[in-house]
């Protein structure tokens, strides 16, 4: 249930409404259920249907293929922050005998591992996972399309490897480990590897008759990490929750933003957006949009979140193809963000006041360049251009009185304060880089020296 000050305005519900309606209807899907979560709240549900009286519901599951990987991600992670692998081992260190051991943890999260598209034949979405027992099977002969870590190339059997890395290091199978680590924490509890009551059937759609033809369900078997999940739109929506803030209680914050920095650039014209750890990045409307899109036969879906806006929206249909899915969850987060724009948290001071580091707010110089250091909570501290665009970053403390970058130009950089031999501080210090009190200030701070004469006219 949703406070009246967390529900959507009538006009924002029609529009959500009115997008959906569009997209069953051109989409000709049999089927189309849609959701919208607001701050961690679900604001808004809807769905469409072929059938009247029988629409789904935000509990219905329907098949989510792809943004399974997403969920298989999260479990690699979760093994990374434990201490049980490293994102730049070689697969071999934990899953020996695959014939592809090279190629890191980061290059199969990132698809740029430069591994096949897909698995040999026949088409693994349309076939049992019997019929691929073994990793080999998987894989096939011709497994290196490119040179590991150049460029994105999207890989299925990728994250084959993935979930069966998780079960290497895990000792236990893919599906208990989602089931024990992401579901039940995050209370997913209508998302699961097999369907469960009541869920979407699977439809083709004849594309020149407005005929259908009812779509196979195959237990994916080896390849279940890269596309098997059935779920909801409440509960993707509850999922979306965590990709945006993290919970402790499966991955923190900073290890779910790691997930959403991008990891190699696409192909140029492939797609507006780029790839990180097992969530497609997309810009869009001037927002940035992290999530996954998904097919399977009969299946297709689609989740982004912007954390910006606080606002996630997911949405389901059961045809092979023509809804867009992925477009139209894009457009509901849009609808909303748009129409009601998030309120701002009130300005509150620091809780305290720490005078050393109060001292190093204000302006900077790196060369001739004005910069401004911001204080922010937990003695963190920003840096950016006084005006005008430029580098800027946001870092956060170190025990050892050091920040190191979060983002941007600096990230994963050093800043510190340098002091002088009475205590003062004389410059700041970031990858080299001197920021002095004073353009050019006079000093040993400037590599180079400043020339004793100082600053001087010129006249003609």
């Amino acid at each position: 249930m949703t406070s009246a000050m967390e529900e959507l305005l009538p006009g924002t519900r029609r529009a959500l409404l009115h997008r959906i309606a569009v997209a069953q209807s051109e989409g000709r899907a049999p089927s189309f259920a849609a959701a919208v979560q607001r701050d961690g709240h679900l604001v808004w549900t809807g769905s469409r249907s072929s059938v009247d009286g029988h629409a789904p519901d935000a509990d219905t599951q329907y098949r989510i293929g792809s943004i399974t990987k997403t969920f298989t991600a999260v479990l690699v992670m979760r093994l990374r922050d434990e201490g049980l692998l490293g994102l730049e081992d070689p697969l071999e260190k934990h899953l020996p005998g695959t014939g592809v051991g090279e190629v890191t943890v980061a290059q199969l999260l990132g698809h740029s591992a430069g591994l096949s598209a897909e698995t040999p034949p026949p088409w693994w979405e349309r076939t049992p996972g019997s019929t691929r027992p073994q990793l080999s099977d998987v894989l096939g002969e011709e497994t290196a399309m490119h040179p590991a870590g150049r460029r994105h190339h999207y890989s299925n059997p990728g994250y084959t490897l993935l979930g069966s890395l998780v079960e290497a290091v895990r000792g236990v199978t893919w599906g208990e480990a989602l089931r024990r680590e992401i579901l039940e924490p995050l209370g997913l509890e209508r998302t699961s590897t097999q369907p469960q009551a009541p869920h979407a059937g699977g439809w083709a759609v004849h594309p020149w008759a407005d005929v259908m033809l009812p779509e196979p369900v195959e237990d994916l078997g080896l390849m279940a990490p890269a596309g098997q999940l059935w779920s909801t739109p409440a509960d993707l929506c509850r999922f979306a929750a965590f990709l945006a803030a993290g919970d402790e209680r499966v991955l923190g914050a900073e290890s779910v933003r790691e997930m959403r920095v991008p990891s190699v650039p696409l192909e140029a014209g492939e797609w507006n957006g780029t790839y990180g750890l097992g969530l497609q990045i997309m810009r869009q409307d001037g927002r940035t949009l992290v999530g996954h899109s998904g097919s399977l036969p009969g299946f297709l879906a689609g989740l982004w979140v912007s954390v910006d806006d606080g606002v996630a929206a997911v949405a389901l249909a059961n045809a092979t193809s023509g809804p867009p899915t992925a477009t139209v969850a894009a457009d509901l987060v849009r609808i909303v963000a748009d129409a009601e724009p998030r309120i701002p948290e009130p300005w509150r001071p620091l809780p305290e006041v720490d005078h050393e580091l109060l001292e190093l707010a204000g302006t900077w110089y790196w060369g001739t360049s004005a910069y401004v250091l911001r204080l922010v909570a937990d003695r963190g501290v920003e840096l950016e251009p006084l005006r005008g665009g430029g580098r800027r970053s946001r870092f956060v403390a170190r025990a050892d009185g050091t920040w190191v970058g979060l983002d941007g130009y600096y990230a994963g950089e050093t800043l510190r304060a340098v002091h002088r031999g009475d205590g003062s501080v004389s410059h700041l210090d970031l990858g080299s880089f001197a920021f002095t009190r004073e353009p050019y200030g006079p000093g040993d701070a400037v590599p180079g020296g400043v020339d004793p004469e100082g600053w001087r006219g010129f006249r003609f």
